[in-house]
């Protein structure tokens, strides 16, 4: 035990730092993966892709970036760090016209750096483009390999760029055909918005594996709608924009003043739409695959009280992202929910390395348990996944320090036994816990009095029950079935692993 009155200021700070986001560098929890917007004809473009964006900040926090169009010319800003700290008004002023694409970035491949953060802008020989990539290919690789061939001289480290160089590379004619030609070589999850001087386009891969939305913003006075795209619906909101459709799984779709269109590049594959956006990444208030997140996650939570019962005084999560499960599993159940822990919001970022006897304390600064509420109970912690079970082991012991008289651990997810590809950034299977020890031992590990997972026929069940059309999901992160052609996923490791 360390005693906290013997640590310096800065050793606080970094114990706080690490454990707010303990899966920067050790990955005990999957981190998300890319948000992406756009905007047609609004003379504030770059403004509602800011707020818009701002909605999506749950979904990138390393860097962000706003290209604009103006009918002549495209001008883009972007920084590492939040949006927030990325834009403000004199900076939005820069970013003229009624276009307007915006990217929030969490690398999953290229560096963390500011090469690659996006949209990333070419003029190519199919005129001016921006483009901002929310997924990961998988065939990354062998077509950078070809296209450096033939004469490309990439400007970044980062997949998303493959495609501007396959447009320009593309012996089609149109524009529109470059992209739905160069979509067509490309493998892996995308979820793209794109920009000439006065054209959208959006596209979605042929599996659907990450999400994007349409809306509307009706005009007013006689002026034209304006059409938004963004990766979750929650952005629509704040713009006081109708949700309309999503765009489907290989549909390349072009917003320009004849109206909008769409085309197929490819429908030849089953949609494999990522669960764990319905299990993690995606805000409660958005609609994404068809589907509110809010359903889905209450559901999640019936089910797991449903297979995995146990008799306790409360239910607990694990804040923010255990909370709608714990709704739904205490509901289910009949057990009191209530906030047992609370999380403090407002400690901050480092990248500095903490010392190893201070990461203890740095989890108690985020998470402080609530005594009165939990001494002397069983207590039932709702969490939605464990990935190496460090965080995990600490937060049960934070509640037996509180009081608790039994501490039961439930994940509203199954065991998570491989790497994702597809735009979400995960450890090796050898750092994954659950690919590595028993459900037993992993509860010994995190020293619970018990533990269970939902079954992957529950979680599946939780995101398509009541659903007219049942969407395709991919569970490779649960069962090790890719949808896509893939190689040895070993020779992946956390340190390569963007979007």
């Amino acid at each position: 035990m360390i005693d906290e009155l013997e640590l310096t200021p800065l050793q606080v700070t970094d114990a706080i730092e690490l454990e707010d986001n303990e899966a920067d560098d050790h990955f005990d929890k999957l981190r998300e993966e890319c948000g992406v917007m756009a905007i047609y004809n609004h003379p504030d473009a770059a403004r509602l892709t800011y707020w818009g964006l701002y909605s999506l900040q749950h979904r990138g926090q390393e860097s962000g970036g706003i290209a604009a169009a103006d009918g002549e010319d495209i001008h883009d800003l972007k920084g590492m760090g939040l949006v927030s700290e990325i834009f403000t008004d004199p900076v939005l002023a820069k970013l003229p016209g009624n276009l307007a694409i915006g990217h929030t970035r969490y690398s999953t491949t290229g560096d963390s750096a500011l090469l690659n953060a996006q949209p990333i802008k070419v003029e190519s020989t199919k005129g001016l483009i921006a483009i901002a990539h929310n997924g990961n290919l998988v065939n990354l690789g062998t077509a950078r390999e070809r296209l450096e061939r033939d004469g490309a001289i990439f400007q970044t480290t980062s997949d998303t760029e493959i495609i501007v160089q396959l447009i320009a590379h593309s012996k089609h004619t149109t524009l529109v055909d470059c992209i739905a030609d160069s979509l067509g070589q490309v493998d892996g999850a995308f979820s793209i918005v794109m920009m000439t001087r006065n054209r959208i386009f959006a596209a979605r891969d042929p599996h659907g594996f990450r999400p994007l939305s349409m809306g509307r913003i009706p005009g007013v006075d006689g002026m034209p709608d304006t059409f938004v795209f963004a990766s979750e619906t929650c952005a629509f909101d704040l713009l006081h924009a109708k949700y309309e459709r999503d765009v489907e799984p290989g549909e390349l779709v072009m917003v320009s003043e004849d109206g909008v269109t769409s085309r197929y590049f490819n429908r030849e594959v089953q949609q494999a739409s990522c669960i764990f956006e319905h299990v993690y990444f995606a805000r409660p208030d958005s609609k994404i695959f068809g589907r509110w997140v809010q359903k889905s996650r209450d559901e999640m939570g019936r089910t797991l009280a449903r297979e995995s019962g146990v008799p306790a005084d409360v239910i607990v999560p694990v804040p923010d992202s255990g909370v709608t499960a714990a709704i739904g599993y205490a509901s289910e159940s009949g057990i009191p929910f209530n906030f047992g822990l609370i999380r403090n919001h407002y400690v901050g970022r480092t990248f500095i390395q903490p010392e190893q006897r201070v990461r203890d304390f740095g989890v108690r600064m985020k998470l402080n348990p609530v005594r009165a509420l939990l001494e002397g109970k069983r207590v039932i912690l709702i969490d939605d996944s464990i990935i190496r079970g460090t965080t995990s082991r600490k937060i049960v012991r934070m509640v037996r320090a509180a009081g608790a008289k039994e501490v039961h651990m439930r994940i509203s997810c199954p065991p998570t036994i491989s790497p994702c590809f597809y735009g979400v950034d995960t450890p090796s299977t050898r750092d994954l816990i659950a690919a590595n020890n028993s459900i037993e031992q992993i509860r010994q590990f995190i020293e619970a009095d018990s533990l269970a997972y939902l079954s992957l026929e529950g979680v599946v069940h939780s995101c398509t029950t009541g659903d007219a059309k049942p969407v395709g999901y991919c569970t490779a992160c649960y069962t090790g079935n890719y949808p896509t052609q893939w190689v040895d996923v070993e020779e992946i490791l956390p340190a390569t692993a963007s979007a």
